[in-house]
């Protein structure tokens, strides 16, 4: 058994998320965690809304409502979505906790001790007509390297390096598109220069990594300069230090804070379940694996800045210095960056309606439909685009029409010929043949989903299910009722123990459907344990109570064969997926066209 940490990226709270978040951060981090717990594995899954920042504030000031309002209300929506959608979290919180503030202000005193958060003079951008500061991340234009057009002002997607806003060409505001003033003041700086060697070392001994992830990571090592961790705002985090800390303009970097969320998850689950100490079990041994899931604007938090804070908590760079509180806190095993998904060939965009959000897709459609879509064809390693009639055809062809086929049809037959899970007779050389081709595929699958291959996984699992479903038309037990009831019954046997099998290799990426399937063939209990949202209080913050996801995920069956109960009762089955109109596609169009 190992302990694996599933850190999964913070998605930000100032709206509902849409299904390319999901598809980059959510069903990828989900299926992970879901095979590790059926391998046996020890599995931590944490992270929660990410709820400081300009984009915040500026929202908030829009709508006339304080920035925790609208964080409140978002974090809520949030919440209540992923949960709808199945994703296993042990702990899915938020950055406004008390819990939050004292673990990011104690890394950022231990990082300070360290030497290796340095005060700086620099140039920050203000907005001429609001004289409000403008963060790098608010100001675009053309990059100095490789001239990139939409260039931001902390890093360049293109081209992948760090930047400073004033180094931009034609530098425009994204608040209400003025050229930006730049102005001195204070900040303090992550000291990157004096961590590049251990990152370079860490970095270099990493395997198995997705090329793009690697490449862009190492990409970050060529130039690399001491980055802000602080900024000019009035909504964050104080600064925990003497002459700043009561300075109301001056907050930790959201990103210092936001990446430190995965610590700070990780001990309010241990606190929540009474062992304060719990989360060391993940964070201090270093037999531990740690898997960081995310989309690919987010590679330089989690390639570069974070293990760089850990590094200086750790006192391991050129400075030297000391270990932190938090003990000696463990490096990334992997950072597992998605690409970016599209729809109907162009970016999502909320302000142009070019959307949809996760809520509203699950009010119309089910869960399973567009985890399946995102696990089977969403952009694992390159680009991929959402499609209506993609989905409509991915869901009838190959959910309905395989996977449901194959499961109503095996139901159907063991409920009316049998009533039953019935004995396995006498086996035949097409009965052996699969059953062992069905149980081999286990290791393949399981080591596709191991290694970040998900796409595999499924395919190689819808593969079995196209087996299975051949067995059945080869062998023709709805023939043998009358002239070889015992063939009949030894057929229905196997093919039952076939569906059982993909069940199981399909129910991390399908786990709503699983549990139904796993009734179908009588089973009792749960196979595909779901999340649950729950009200909590603080516990550092008086009179504050927050949602939060959880969920006791101890039932799992296992990775591999179960074999049925021979006697089980077989109720009559009911379709496991819902076939969608070809006026789907029409009516969904029509929807963006009107928004």
């Amino acid at each position: 058994m190992s302990r694996i940490l599933s850190a999964v990226a913070w998605p930000y709270a100032n709206g509902p998320r849409h299904i390319g978040h999901v598809a980059g951060f959510g069903v990828p981090s989900d299926v992970f965690s879901r095979y590790m717990r059926l391998a046996g594995n020890d599995v931590l899954m944490v992270s929660g809304t990410d709820e400081h920042g300009t984009p915040i504030l500026v929202q908030a000031e829009g709508e006339g409502v304080s920035p925790q309002e609208l964080a409140d209300r978002y974090n809520r929506v949030i919440v209540e979505d992923l949960t709808q959608l199945g994703l296993s979290y042990d702990l899915f919180t938020r950055t406004t906790t008390g819990n939050h503030y004292a673990v990011a202000q104690a890394m950022f005193r231990a990082v300070h001790a360290n030497g290796y958060m340095i005060s700086e003079t620099t140039r920050g951008a203000i907005s001429p007509s609001t004289g409000r500061t403008l963060p790098d991340r608010y100001i675009e234009g053309t990059c100095p390297i490789c001239g990139y057009d939409g260039a931001r002002g902390d890093q360049c997607d293109n081209c992948g390096n760090q930047l400073d806003a004033i180094d931009l060409k034609n530098p425009v505001s994204r608040i209400n598109g003025e050229t930006p003033k730049f102005v001195e003041t204070e900040h303090f700086f992550l000291d990157l220069p004096a961590l590049v060697q251990p990152l370079t070392d860490w970095l270099g001994a990493r395997q198995g990594w997705r090329p793009n992830v690697m490449n862009f990571s190492k990409n970050l090592l060529v130039d690399v300069r001491p980055r802000a961790m602080t900024r000019d705002i009035d909504w964050g985090i104080p600064v925990p230090l003497a002459g700043w800390e009561d300075n109301p303009a001056k907050r930790l970097y959201v990103w210092f804070d936001a990446v430190i969320g995965y610590l700070s998850a990780s001990i309010e689950w241990a606190r929540r379940t009474g062992d304060a100490d719990a989360w060391r079990q993940w964070w201090n041994n270093p037999e531990a694996l740690s898997y960081y899931f995310m989309g690919k604007d987010n590679i330089t938090f989690h390639s570069q800045i974070w293990p760089g804070e850990l590094i200086a908590a750790n006192g391991r760079g050129a400075r030297g210095g000391s270990l932190s509180e938090f003990g000696d806190l463990q490096l990334p095993t992997e950072v597992v960056s998605s690409e970016f998904l599209t729809m109907e060939s162009a970016k999502f965009s909320s302000s142009r309606g070019h959307v949809i959000y996760v809520r509203d897709m699950l009010s119309r459609y089910q869960p399973d439909a567009l985890r399946y879509f995102i696990a089977v064809a969403g952009p694992e390693t390159s680009d991929a685009d959402f499609t209506w009639s993609e989905f409509k055809r991915r869901n009838n062809d190959e959910l309905v029409a395989g996977w449901g086929n194959l499961v109503n049809r095996t139901a159907s037959l063991l409920h009316k010929n049998v009533g039953e899970i019935p004995e396995l007779g006498d086996l035949a050389d097409i009965d052996r043949a699969a059953l062992a081709a069905s149980e081999a595929a286990f290791g393949t699958v399981g080591e596709h989903i191991r290694t970040q291959r998900q796409r595999a996984a499924i395919t190689e699992t819808m593969r079995v299910i196209g087996d299975a479903n051949k067995y059945l038309a080869d062998t023709a037990p709805w023939k043998l009722k009358n002239e070889d009831p015992e063939r009949m019954r030894t057929v229905l046997a196997v093919a039952a123990q076939l569906v059982s099998d993909a069940n199981t290799m399909m129910s991390p990426f399908l786990p709503h459907s699983a549990q139904q399937v796993h009734e179908a063939l009588g089973g009792t209990g749960v196979l595909a344990p779901m999340p649950q949202m729950n009200e909590v209080d603080d516990l550092d913050l008086a009179d504050r109570r927050y949602p939060v996801i959880q969920g006791d995920y101890s039932s799992v069956v296992g990775w591999g064969r179960s074999d049925l109960v021979a006697g089980t009762a077989i109720p009559a089955p009911s379709p496991i997926f819902q076939k969608l109109d070809d006026e789907v596609v029409e009516a969904e169009l029509a929807r963006m066209a009107d928004e």
